[in-house]
């Protein structure tokens, strides 16, 4: 196999002579100069040679990331996204999580985006047909508001339009503005299938909105009924419970006095909203309260509504310890009155509009709107001295996440889901082992939500969405029909009430996550089970999707799944945490901490954005900063130039002959391992131990394991250690049995790290994977590296033992401040065994450690001028003598270190005087004592250092002399 030049890479490219990159080897490594090898001008025609040979072969500078769109459009177009089953049956499916349509990308696609996309990418690898299939949601309250404010922009309002022509207008924008999240989610390297890219208002997953409607209608799970719900007031609809926020903000507690009839006493009460006092229905109070157990059974006088009378009751739902310990009922406009009242029978009273506004109800505060009839109730409460005081309070507002308004507990005529017979269901899936979540943790909280779990609301007021399937009968509107389409409504309806009869269609929609939660199956062509996607990829795979949603989305999923199909629809859920800052701050316009993905995408790349936020914990937060940014950019920049190193190192892609020799080698094959030398043999075992680890964190969705596994390897044992190394090979002649092999190791490890890595940074890999030779196919597709592949301990324990020798070298070096380019001599000793292993690698040793390589000895005994030389204890049974001669000017180190001595005397003496001092002891805080104390031993320990070094450096002298 020869070298061809990478379909990606347009135009020349060539680098007119080698040149390490900062980021890969250290000043020291790119100052150092070679000593006078027998193969030094060997290096140097070698290395021009293949500069002059390989100038097709050679890449660019630094990768460049507006490459990345060129890739991508390029996998797509080769159909690379779509499932294949010609390497295997059993598929892989995960179905996105639909993003609103008027979104654009942020950090929390971003993650989902790059942990399903590794999934995906690895199982493709790994054989399996992938499906990962995409699509986006209609998001009826957003999409609406959107449109809304842009026709108000036009001097239009929406109920100035016919629900036709608005929803027209609602079309026409999404054509237009829809697709920005998807281009947005491409750029990321997503590789779904967009061939099967799915909206919730196409027609197919239309039509099974609508069904599972009717079969839940049916079975008796859907009804109508009054209830209190989350009410907007200015988007006119209910809401479900994800799309308020609760937040704490400065309030105010009021104090009212209410009289007890017949009597000239009165009851003071505490509330938040006094504008609510016109739907009172009770005063209730705790039975265990000795203060008002007498006024239990009497009636209580409501303020400001003409004497209407309400009942005063007991309940242990009333807290004595808060405000005056009466509390008022007002069912219609509290979540817990409302409960209370229904347990107790007690009526429900709305005093409310659905625009905000009080109704008839409130009397002469009729029409005003709820919080200047506070206002105005307050000051005639004053008036009137009602009105006993007002004091600061903290309050937990409701508030709409689409438009910020304060939400309204209120009871309104709404369609609901009989939750607990498919909450059961789903529970017991999880029991039974048929689905995973994961982290393990959020399996309580799943159950838990299921084991509580409320009616939910589905229906809304708006004009975006699915259009409930329910007709009602005009002039007999409490009965209605439930039918797949308005020709279907009408022939039941003149078949139950006649030929004459007139009838009109329900004008809410559906809520937007009922649509959701049918979306592992509807997207695959349900409720026709024979559909062909149907058939082959349910149940899904994995669900990943954001811990915050398990309740709202993820379970209803699991409840539907079940009811629908029989099967749950996945079997895997996995959980990933929140994005926040550096300073673990929730990411928000407000604080201006929001890194925005596609400008990360263009200074750092998409491999960078990617790997770091891969290098999280399932379930838990991600503190995302610039510095980590930048170290993932630094090591795209490393990748890329190892590969240039490499590929400036291999043959010329004309000598056919050398590249056969190269790739004779298979290091997965037991045999040839054998027969590599030392750090061949160690790299090679290393690697094949990696691929197992990683394999298996693949395998567990531990994706930050893998990363940091990956990334320790390729920096420290490959980068570092190997390349550095391989340099000993390299500068030999290009015919040299040692160069080739250490070629062939470069390209085998290489390429393997870049598939494993793949996953996580697929465009840079790819890139360079169409750089290195010729392909027959793209990396995305390229089989994923064998496991229980052949490795050495003995190798890797004897290379160990080379680093080990190595570093206390160069940490000699380092302590005695030797110049990089300077080579000194060293006598290695050990003994018979290690000796033979070692001195092989002479080479490698000399390069390494800037040894001298013609003054480099191994014997089994110390050298006769050991005690002129630093001895170093790399491990057990190897050591190293180093000539003191060689490394510094004895004299000149004498006089600097008998300076640095009098000066580290004269410090240690001043802090002993200091602890001799009894007022200091006394006086001084007792941390500063104590930290004057560790200062003077920290000295102590110093000085007893330098003095024994000084001691032998003026031993050699001596001995010299």
């Amino acid at each position: 196999m020869i070298l061809q030049m990478s379909p990606f890479i347009s135009g020349p490219t060539l680098l007119s002579s080698y040149r390490l990159n900062p980021l890969l080897f250290s000043k020291r490594q790119r100052c150092m100069k070679l000593p006078h090898w027998h193969f030094n001008r060997t290096k140097q025609r070698f290395f021009a040679v293949a500069a002059a040979e390989n100038n097709k072969d050679t890449l660019p500078k630094t990768f460049d990331f507006t490459s990345e769109e060129r890739i991508y459009n390029w996998w797509e177009s080769q159909g690379y996204f779509k499932p294949n089953f010609e390497r295997g049956s059993d598929p892989f499916v995960i179905s996105m999580p639909p993003p609103n349509v008027t979104g654009s990308l942020h950090m929390g696609h971003a993650m989902f985006v790059t942990l399903e996309d590794i999934m995906v990418r690895y199982h493709r690898m790994k054989g399996r047909p992938t499906l990962w299939l995409p699509g986006t949601d209609h998001a009826g309250i957003a999409t609406q508001l959107v449109v809304e404010k842009m026709l108000a922009a036009e001097g239009i309002k929406r109920v100035e339009l016919s629900r036709d022509e608005f929803t027209k207008r609602v079309w026409e924008w999404k054509e237009k503005y829809g697709g920005t999240i998807t281009s947005q989610i491409k750029r990321l390297g997503a590789s779904c299938d967009w061939t099967r890219e799915r909206f919730t208002l196409d027609e197919q997953l239309s039509r099974a909105v609508v069904e599972a409607f009717i079969r839940l209608h049916e079975k008796g799970l859907i009804y109508q009924g009054s209830y209190m719900v989350n009410w907007s007031p200015n988007l006119q609809t209910a809401v479900s419970d994800l799309e308020v926020e609760y937040s704490e903000e400065p309030g105010t507690l009021y104090y009212i006095k209410y009289r007890v009839a017949g009597r000239s006493d009165f009851l003071t009460i505490a509330t938040t909203r006094p504008e609510t006092l016109f739907g009172d229905v009770a005063l209730a109070v705790n039975p265990q309260d000795e203060h008002y157990s007498q006024f239990i059974g009497m009636m209580a006088i409501v303020p400001m509504t003409y004497g209407r009378h309400v009942p005063i009751i007991s309940d242990k739902y009333v807290d004595k310890e808060f405000g005056t310990g009466v509390l008022k009922i007002s069912p219609g406009h509290d979540h817990n009155d409302y409960l209370l009242a229904r347990k107790l029978g007690l009526p429900i009273l709305n005093v409310m509009n659905k625009d905000g506004t009080l109704n008839e109800v409130a009397g002469l505060f009729r029409g005003l709107d709820r919080f200047e009839a506070r206002k105005k109730l307050w000051s005639d409460l004053e008036e009137t001295g009602l009105a006993v005081k007002k004091e600061p309070h903290t309050l937990r507002v409701p508030r709409s996440q689409r438009g910020g308004e304060v939400i309204e507990p209120l009871v309104s005529k709404q369609w609901f889901v009989t939750m607990e017979p498919l909450a059961e269901k789903a529970l017991h899936a999880v029991e039974k082992g048929e689905l995973t979540i994961m982290p393990e943790r959020f399996e309580k909280i799943y159950n838990h939500w299921l084991s509580n779990i409320k009616d939910w609301c589905i229906s809304r007021q708006l004009w975006w969405g699915h259009r409930i399937p329910v007709w009602y009968i005009v002039g007999k509107e409490e009965e209605y029909i439930v039918a797949r389409n308005a020709d279907e409504a009408l022939e039941k309806a003149h078949q139950k009430y006649g030929k004459n009869v007139e009838i009109y269609q329900d004008p809410d929609v559906l809520d937007t996550w009922f649509s959701s939660a049918l979306w592992p199956f509807s997207t695959l062509g349900w409720p026709d089970v024979s559909a062909d996607d149907f058939k082959k990829f349910y149940p899904t795979t994995m669900l990943e999707t954001g811990h915050d949603i398990l309740f709202f989305w993820v379970a209803r999923m699991v409840m539907m799944g079940i009811e629908f199909t029989g099967s749950v629809p996945f079997s895997h859920v996995y959980l990933h945490g929140l994005i926040r800052d550096s300073q673990g701050r929730k990411m928000s316009k407000t604080l201006g901490n929001v890194i925005d993905p596609i400008d990360t995408i263009k200074e750092f790349g998409a491999d960078a954005l990617r790997f770091t936020i891969s290098l999280g914990t399932a379930g838990q937060d991600l503190s995302l900063s610039i510095e980590r940014l930048t170290a993932n950019k630094a090591f795209t920049n490393k990748l890329w130039n190892a590969g240039k190193f490499i590929l400036q190192n291999l043959p010329s892609q004309n000598d056919i002959s050398r590249w056969e020799i190269l790739l004779a080698y298979k290091f997965d094959e037991e045999e040839c391992l054998c027969k590599a030398p030392l750090p061949e043999c160690w790299v090679v075992s290393k690697l094949h131990m990696l691929i197992d680890t990683v394999t298996a964190s693949y395998d567990k969705y531990f994706f930050g394991d893998v990363g940091r596994e990956t990334y320790d390897f390729f920096w420290s044992d490959f980068a570092d250690w190997y390349i550095e190394a391989s340099k000993a090979r390299l500068y030999r002649s290009e015919y040299d049995s040692d160069a080739i092999i250490a070629q062939a190791v470069l390209l085998y490890i290489f390429e393997n790290i870049l598939k494993l890595l793949h996953p996580f940074m697929p465009f840079v890999t790819e890139e360079l994977w169409q750089s290195l030779r010729k392909r027959k196919e793209a990396l995305i597709v390229s089989p994923w590296p064998q496991t229980s592949l052949p490795r050495h301990m003995s190798a890797i324990k004897r290379f160990e033992n080379l680093q080990s020798l190595t570093r206390a070298i160069r940490n000699a070096r380092a302590e005695y401040s030797v110049e990089p380019a300077k080579r000194i001599s060293a006598s290695i000793v050990a003994n018979e065994e290690v000796i033979q292993y070692i001195s092989k690698e002479k080479e490698v040793l000399a390069l390494l450690s800037r040894l001298d390589l013609l003054n480099v000895h191994f014997t089994e005994s110390p050298p006769g001028d050991a005690n002129q030389s630093v001895h170093l204890v790399a491990s057990e049974g190897l050591e190293a003598y180093l000539p003191l001669a060689d490394m510094v000017d004895i004299s000149a180190e004498v006089q600097r270190l008998s300076k640095r001595l009098s000066k580290m005397q004269s410090e240690y003496d001043g802090l002993v005087a200091r602890l001799s001092s009894s007022k200091f002891v006394e006086k001084a805080p007792e941390d500063v004592v104590r930290g004057v104390q560790e200062k003077a031993a920290e000295a102590e320990e110093k000085i007893n250092l330098t003095k024994n070094r000084l001691a032998f450096l003026r031993s050699t002298v001596m001995v010299t002399k």
